[in-house]
C-alpha cells in the first residue's frame, strides 16, 4: 500500500519534476556558463518561482485526487447537502503565481455551495491569498500604493494593480477598530486621569522679545 501511494505521489509531482530537470540543463549549459552572476540570479529567481508555483499546483491536485467525498454536509441553518460534485475549480493568486484549486462542491437548490476543501486550506473568500495580502499590507505601509506594487512585483514576479493593492491594504486592517476597542482599558467614572497634549510646534515668542538681527558681541 505504501509502494502505490509513493507511485501516485511522484505522479502528481511530474510537473515540477520537468522543471526542475529544465532548470539543470539550463544551468549544465553553454549558455549558462557565459553569463554573469546577476544576470543567472535573475534567471533563476524567475525560473525558480515557477518551480515553486508548479509545486504548488501539484501539491493542489494531488489533495482533490485524494478528497474523499463526506457521507452527510449541512450549512449553519442545518440545511442538507443533497449531493456532490467533483472537479469545481476556482482560482487563487498566491505568491508564486496563479493556481487553480479543485475540490468537491455539496450543493443544494436555491442554496450556495459548500467546499469543505476551502475550510481545510483557509482559502480567502477573494481570490488573494493570504501570504500576498500580507505582503500587501506590509508594502503598502511603506509608502504609495503604486511603489507597493513595483516591491511586491520585484519580490515575487506577480503583477498586482494599484487598485488591488489598495484593496488588500484596506481588508488587512479592516480589524483594527474592533481590535483597540476590544483591548481599551476599563476606565471607571471615579479614577483620575492626567491628560497630556503637545503641539510640537516649539516656543511661541513675543515679537517686542525677539532680539535684533546681527552679530552678537561677546567679551572675553
Amino acid at each position: 500500500m505504501q509502494e502505490y501511494a509513493s507511485e501516485t505521489a511522484d505522479d502528481a509531482f511530474a510537473g515540477s519534476s520537468v522543471r526542475f530537470g529544465a532548470m539543470v540543463d539550463f544551468l549544465s549549459g553553454e549558455h549558462a556558463a557565459g553569463m554573469t552572476h546577476a544576470e543567472l540570479e535573475e534567471r533563476l529567481h524567475t525560473d525558480g518561482m515557477r518551480l515553486l508555483c508548479q509545486l504548488l499546483q501539484d501539491s493542489l491536485d494531488l489533495r482533490a485526487s485524494r478528497e474523499e467525498r463526506l457521507d452527510e454536509v449541512t450549512d449553519a441553518d442545518s440545511h442538507l447537502r443533497g449531493w456532490a460534485e467533483r472537479g469545481r475549480q476556482r482560482t487563487l493568486a498566491t505568491r508564486f503565481g496563479e493556481v487553480v484549486v479543485t475540490r468537491i462542491a455539496y450543493r443544494a437548490r436555491a442554496r450556495a455551495d459548500l467546499n469543505p476543501a476551502d475550510a481545510v486550506l483557509n482559502l480567502p473568500v477573494e481570490k488573494h491569498s493570504h501570504g500576498l495580502r500580507r505582503l500587501a499590507a506590509a508594502e503598502a505601509a511603506r509608502g504609495s500604493f503604486t511603489d507597493a506594487a513595483a516591491a511586491i512585483e520585484r519580490a515575487t514576479t506577480v503583477r498586482i494593480g494599484k487598485r488591488q493593492v489598495e484593496a488588500l491594504a484596506a481588508a488587512a486592517a479592516i480589524d483594527v477598530d474592533a481590535f483597540y476597542t476590544a483591548h481599551a482599558p476599563d476606565w471607571s467614572a471615579d479614577d483620575d486621569v492626567l491628560a497630556l497634549s503637545f503641539d510640537a510646534k516649539g516656543v511661541v515668542m513675543r515679537p517686542d522679545g525677539l532680539r535684533a538681527g546681527g552679530l552678537v558681541e561677546r567679551s572675553v
